[in-house]
């Protein structure tokens, strides 16, 4: 096959995976006489697949193979490119210019704020007098306040007794602290194990509660008990249980361990030294029941009530605290589609909290006008809206769908320099992470997808916008076999775990490089090809650990 004709093929083939991706619903109405001396073809549908193929029958006449049809075939890619998609890619290059900017601003201003908050030793909880509380000669143990540590769980038949055992295990006084145990299981084995094991902790002397309830309206939310429990509340959503992390479990779990240590050590301590707020994530916080009570309690009207409580309380003035030297042990999910779940849950509920939340931000009276303007920019619009969007955009589909659009130029500074200084920041607080930095990028731009996706649907409040699958939890199941060998199901079968989504744009990508190998000017296949690989790997599930009931 010439030359030419293997350039129109490949193409041809760009443009029917794009039109399956969705990604070119491009109306157009034109006939074929622009481009052939025939018969007229309205081209009324618009300028996909099925148009071209259509044409290719009409001209079959001249020989598949022939020049004839390949140069008309191209003079029409030409012209549609000129004209359509072209002035598409210039904007959307634009776009994610500036969105790019954003970002590198962002994440340039919490490092900063990070590394002088660490070299200058001005921690925000240095403020604070820290003095550990001691029993009183004539007040006791009342001299303690009243915690009350809460355990959300749904068929946790790995954790349960690690995250009981935890909790019973804190050193507190007994008689002030409550452990209340909300047990929204649906397997009935399950629910029956957590009932022992909260009996058997108060056999043991321990103030523990075992609640159910008739259905999970609200999820989380609604775990909220009354404020006469005392003055402060400990909120541990997911109490993790006295076992290490485990990072070191797959490869997928390091890179996630990469993403959250960057959001710990850098987001949520910029956020706590500059303007004394972060977003609440649920996972070992300590409320004073006053500020739940005045921010208006728990609410069920997005997936991320954590947040959407933080923020209130912010907006009525409560300061927030990140000490990032107390450590709590925690699971990161091992399993890619339980791993999807979660990010998706997480955010989708942040962009429709933002939708749901920015006039009320703007409308607020106890806070400052800079305050305002973090919150909505920098914690919502940047870090919640543009990094997944410019992500996704950016680095699948702009800078691969370039390579067939000569027409469209993007600025090294765009391509290399800022995703080059965003790794580097990235990598400044995981120096012993760092040999997966390439990895990790890979992996970040293959979820960049999903996250997108979840934050339109967010923002647009679309049907799935409160789906809420609960992040599978597997303890130590990976070391040793659980007791309870009822419970165990088949392995996971091959097929179930492709994801067809990823296995597509993994073809395109692979296209895209390949005519960047043949005709291209520059060297994006290396990159392309790449993250193409990315694709087909997870989209083969060949990431993570492999379990029955993901």
């Amino acid at each position: 096959m010439k030359p030419r004709a293997l350039k129109t093929m490949l193409l041809l083939l760009i443009f029917i995976i794009s039109n399956a991706l969705g990604s070119s619903a491009i109306s157009l109405n034109l006939t074929m006489e622009a481009f052939l001396d025939g018969p007229a073809i309205w081209l009324s549908n618009g300028v996909n697949a099925g148009n071209l193929l259509a044409f290719l029958n009409v001209s079959s006449s001249e020989g598949f193979g022939e020049d004839g049809v390949w140069e008309r075939i191209g003079e029409m890619w030409r012209l549609v490119r000129g004209k359509v998609v072209a002035p598409v890619m210039r904007l959307a290059t634009v776009m994610c210019m500036i969105m790019s900017v954003m970002l590198l601003l962002e994440f340039v201003f919490m490092s900063v704020v990070s590394l002088g908050v660490k070299f200058l030793r001005r921690k925000p909880e240095m403020k604070y007098k820290w003095e550990a509380l001691k029993e009183d000669l004539e007040l006791g143990t009342s001299a303690f306040p009243m915690v009350l540590v809460q355990i959300p769980m749904f068929n946790e038949k790995e954790v349960y007794k690690l995250s009981i055992g935890a909790a019973c295990g804190l050193t507190w006084p007994r008689d002030r602290i409550i452990i209340q145990v909300l047990d929204d299981s649906t397997d009935p084995i399950v629910k029956a194990m957590v009932e022992l094991e909260c009996k058997a902790w108060v056999s043991k002397g321990m103030n523990i509660k075992y609640e159910v309830r008739s259905n999970r309206k609200g999820y989380k939310a609604d775990c909220s008990c009354s404020s006469t429990l005392g003055i402060w509340k400990m909120l541990i959503w997911n109490f993790p249980g006295d076992f290490a992390v485990n990072f070191g479990e797959c490869l997928m779990t390091r890179i996630q361990k990469m993403s959250l240590d960057y959001h710990f050590k850098v987001e949520q301590e910029a956020g706590s030294s500059t303007f004394a707020f972060f977003g609440f994530n649920g996972t070992a916080g300590v409320w004073r029941i006053s500020a739940i009570d005045e921010a208006g309690g728990w609410k069920d009207r997005t997936t991320v009530e954590d947040m959407d409580l933080a923020v209130r309380a912010s907006l009525k003035g409560w300061k927030f605290l990140y000490v990032g030297d107390l450590k709590v042990k925690s699971e990161l999910p091992s399993n890619f589609k339980a791993y999807r779940h979660q990010q998706h849950r997480w955010t989708c509920g942040a962009a429709n909290l933002f939708r749901k939340m920015a006039l009320d931000i703007v409308r607020a009276k106890d806070v400052s006008i800079w305050k305002k303007l973090y919150v909505l920019y920098s914690f919502f619009f940047v870090r919640k809206i543009v990094s997944h969007v410019v992500t996704f955009f950016l680095y699948c589909v702009v800078i691969p769908t370039s390579v067939v659009v000569p027409e469209v130029s993007i600025p090294i500074w765009v391509v290399v320099h800022i995703p080059t200084t965003i790794s580097l920041l990235n990598a400044i607080r995981n120096a012993s992470s760092i040999h997966l930095m390439p990895l990790w990028i890979l992996f970040e731009n293959v979820m960049s997808m999903h996250r997108m996706k979840a934050t339109m649907i967010g923002l647009l409040e679309a049907k799935s916008v409160n789906e809420w699958v609960v992040t599978e939890k597997l303890g130590d199941a990976p070391k040793a076999k659980p007791e309870n060998q009822i419970l165990e199901k088949p392995p996971t079968r091959f097929k179930e775990r492709l994801n067809f989504l990823e296995l597509e744009f993994g073809v395109f990508l692979l296209l895209c490089a390949s005519y960047n190998v043949v005709f291209g000017l520059n060297y994006y296949f290396i990159y392309i090809y790449l993250q193409a690989f990315a694709f087909f790997v997870m989209g083969l599930g060949l990431v993570g650990r492999h379990t029955s009931n993901s």
